[in-house]
């Protein structure tokens, strides 16, 4: 940067020349040159006194008095201001019948497949016996008849159910109930066939033929059915011992009508007489009891032909389809008490349980005595109505519900 004139006026060769822009001093007396810079002469000027601010005048910073308590009271805050209430809520949007049926139609189907589904899942469990006998039967007959047999075989039984069945200890596979079941064109015939029936055994001589099934089995039962009926047997359903107990308890119980008052030790059975509603307990004791009368055998059939209707009105009851608990217990209950011939399927344990619903007859086959001599002619007539089908036909006189003749019984 250009160096000022110093101000102690010292100058030399290396000072530099500053005369141009400030002049230099004029000599003493003498008058400066025109083009030097000159300084101008300073003129005071007259004090005046100052004039006072307008309004009030505001002490010095830091010197500004403490601002006064004011003494009155505090107002309240202001309130907020109102707010506007709130609009109605946006409608939710109404479900139109279509949505309803949608759904109604969708509880129906899970409905139908549930009462598909169980059923075939308890099948998948139900044990199949091989009941065809070997050799020459019977030709195909019209219609369809069902081999029922009641095994009273104690196999499975705890001690504690033997005693709540009054079953005893008894070894050995035995029957304590025979039926057939026929369907065809005409009303559905349940026939019983006393287990003290004298009959002859294929390769036993003439003996009970609920020995057949101690000997041999369902195939020898079969084959000694056939043999002295001439009936061919379509189908074969048997029922455990506790399975009959099982099926009145899973139903719910069932009603039954003694006409006499009941006590039998032997079947664990003390009832009254009259219509009651009985467990499965009590309802077994009703079907194996013969020492309450003075037909026996006879008399005990009677009553599981009862038993046996009633369990079947029960079972087809719309309760129990309506009823999803009851149709579990049915249905699981199927595999632990029954047994179906090999090649039944579901639907024909299905036909057959149908069946049992709509008995038309209800007899015992024909007899000549408490000895149980099947009658030689009338049994015939009857068999033969069953082979040809013509249930519709068979007379009054013949199906009996004793098996003994109208004038005998009265």
């Amino acid at each position: 940067m250009t160096d000022r004139p110093r101000q102690d006026g010292a100058s030399g060769d290396d000072a530099p020349d500053f005369t141009w822009l400030y002049g230099a001093n004029p000599p003493a007396g003498g008058e400066p040159r025109p083009d030097e810079t000159r300084m101008m002469p300073t003129m005071s000027r007259p004090t005046q006194p100052p004039v006072p601010p307008e309004g009030p005048v505001s002490p010095p910073v830091g010197q500004q008095p403490p601002p006064a308590r004011s003494t009155a009271p505090t107002p309240p805050p202001a309130a907020p201001p109102p707010t506007a209430p709130p609009g109605p809520s946006p409608a939710r949007r109404r479900r139109g019948p279509r949505f309803w049926i949608a759904l109604v139609l969708a509880l129906l189907l899970l409905w139908v497949v549930y009462l598909i589904a169980v059923p075939l899942y308890a099948w998948t469990k139900v044990d199949e016996v091989a009941f065809e006998p070997s050799g020459k039967r019977p030709d195909d007959q019209p219609g369809t008849t069902y081999l029922m047999v009641g095994s009273d075989s104690r196999a499975g039984l705890t001690k504690e159910e033997r005693k709540k069945y009054g079953t005893g200890n008894a070894s050995g596979q035995r029957t304590d109930t025979i039926m057939l079941l026929h369907t065809g064109s005409g009303p559905n015939l349940l026939m019983s066939i006393p287990r003290d029936s004298l009959v002859d055994i294929p390769g036993h001589g003439t003996t009970k033929i609920n020995a057949a099934y101690a000997y041999g089995g369902p195939k020898l039962l079969t084959k000694t059915i056939e043999e002295n009926t001439g009936i061919r047997v379509d189908e074969y359903v048997e029922i455990g011992l506790g399975g009959l107990a099982g099926v009145v308890d899973a139903v719910g119980g069932i009603e039954i009508c003694p006409t006499t008052n009941m006590k039998d030790k032997l079947a664990n059975l003390d009832i009254k007489k009259g219509c009651q509603e009985v467990d499965g307990t009590t309802a077994l004791g009703y079907a194996r009891s013969r020492h309450t009368s003075g037909i026996g055998d006879i008399d005990r059939v009677k009553h599981q032909r009862e038993v046996v209707s009633a369990v079947g009105d029960k079972v087809l009851s719309p309760w129990t389809f309506i009823n999803p608990v009851r149709y579990w217990r049915l249905n699981m209950a199927v595999p632990d008490f029954f047994a179906f011939g090999e090649g039944t399927g579901p639907f024909q344990a299905a036909k057959w349980a149908s069946a049992m619903t709509h008995v038309g007859l209800s007899c015992v086959v024909p007899i000549s005595d408490l000895a149980v001599h099947w009658d030689p002619d009338r049994s015939k007539q009857m068999f033969g109505y069953i082979k040809d089908d013509r249930t519709g036909d068979i007379p009054k006189a013949l199906c009996t519900a004793t098996g003994l003749p109208k004038s005998v019984t009265g």
